[in-house]
């Protein structure tokens, strides 16, 4: 027997993230700079750690509800009223997943398979595609642009639906273009969808994370609300990722679906994080301010030298990327980033580990030490210099 033959082919099919080259060689090199991982900089608030702490003094180690505990999907249903008039149910509209990414994953495997067909919009993260195949529906990429400034159009959304569309993922604020929808962008696709029998993935783990403007849901309007699967969790806002916890909000069928998925596959999520997770959304709006405000200090400069070295770079209004053009240099993406990488030590990632259409662009994040973007600036600076 040749046990590679017993790999699905959809699977033996599937491409490694285009990211994965770059973490590999970044590994190698002593005093390198890294403006490539989609992680915070910051530590857990020390509350949220101690509160985490304290559960596993207190002996909480044993399982959850495969929900999560109420506690938590309460304090959840307490924070998205709170922030965005939400009123989900914390008994059968709210669960507990993985992270944001098994929210995702969950919501995918209980509406698609064979024959259905999944829209969404490429630049975007990297597990759309993935997911979307090991699901075994078809993707459908839309293909955004620097002039619609990374948006979504309902023009765009409205010539890629079929009668096979059974899903719309909606990735916003973006990673890795940074680019929002408002409300009235979202508006127009509201009026696109609510009459389609299509559910809507609104995939918001960077919702706390924008500049000079409040994050608006597709949720908030009563025309799609209860086919739209909100998708967030702590990661990003709370700098959180190595907890492991998201959730997902919608309606009480959908849920329970992905709650039997998540049954069987994961059981519940880490208990340690639930605990900790409670005393971020009841505590740490401060702290929440205090880093988007520090963000927005590092995405202003880093933007501007961007744009003074030549590199054409579209201004952010949300998650904590920038995506310039680098195709003056003449290079293709994944050129310069090797170069940068090999020759200057400055970590950033190609456009194309986002999609087909971020060819000619880089992204880089600002998740890192005001100290480290500008010595990663003039490194940049130099290397464009060469060119």
């Amino acid at each position: 027997m040749n046990v590679a033959d017993m790999v699905l082919p959809k699977i033996k099919n599937l491409p490694p993230s285009g990211i994965r080259k770059y973490f590999d060689l970044l590994s190698e090199m002593k005093d390198a700079i890294s403006l490539g991982v989609g992680e915070p900089d910051f530590v857990t608030p020390w509350r949220v750690r101690e509160e985490g702490i304290f559960s596993l003094e207190k002996g909480h180690t044993h399982y959850s509800p495969n929900a999560g505990y109420i506690a938590l999907r309460e304090e959840i249903s307490n924070y998205l009223n709170r922030k965005y008039n939400f009123n989900y149910n914390p008994s059968d509209q709210v669960l507990v997943t993985v992270g944001a990414s098994e929210g995702i994953d969950l919501a995918l495997r209980a509406l698609v398979g064979e024959g259905d067909e999944v829209i969404f919009p490429e630049p975007s993260f990297v597990a759309y595609m993935g997911c979307i195949k090991v699901s075994g529906a078809k993707p459908v990429v839309i293909n955004l642009n620097e002039r619609e400034q990374f948006k979504l159009t309902a023009e765009q959304l409205s010539n890629a639906l079929t009668e096979r569309t059974k899903v719309v993922i909606l990735p916003f604020p973006n990673n890795p273009t940074g680019a929002v929808l408002e409300e009235k962008d979202l508006r127009e696709i509201v009026n696109v969808l609510k009459d389609k029998d299509v559910i809507i993935i609104s995939d918001e783990i960077y919702s706390e994370l924008t500049y000079g403007q409040k994050h608006v849901s597709i949720a908030s309007f009563k025309e799609v609300a209860d086919k739209t699967i909100v998708i967030n969790g702590f990661s990003k806002a709370f700098a959180m990722t190595g907890w492991r916890l998201g959730y997902a909000c919608g309606h009480p069928a959908i849920i329970d679906a992905m709650k039997k998925i998540h049954q069987y596959a994961i059981m519940c999520a880490p208990t340690t994080a639930q605990y900790a997770a409670i005393e971020a959304l009841k505590s740490c709006d401060e702290e929440v301010s205090n880093m988007v405000k520090e963000y927005n200090r590092r995405r202003r400069v880093l933007v501007d030298a961007l744009n003074k070295m030549g590199l054409d770079c579209f201004e952010p209004k949300g998650a904590f990327y920038v995506f310039p053009s680098i195709k003056k240099t003449g290079l293709s993406s994944d050129e310069f980033c090797e170069r940068l990488l090999k020759e200057y030590k400055v970590l950033m990632v190609p456009g194309e580990a986002f999609g087909a259409c971020g060819a000619g662009y880089v992204r880089a994040t600002y998740a890192n030490s005001m100290e480290n973007i500008l010595e990663a600036l003039e490194r940049i600076k130099k290397f464009i210099n060469t060119l």
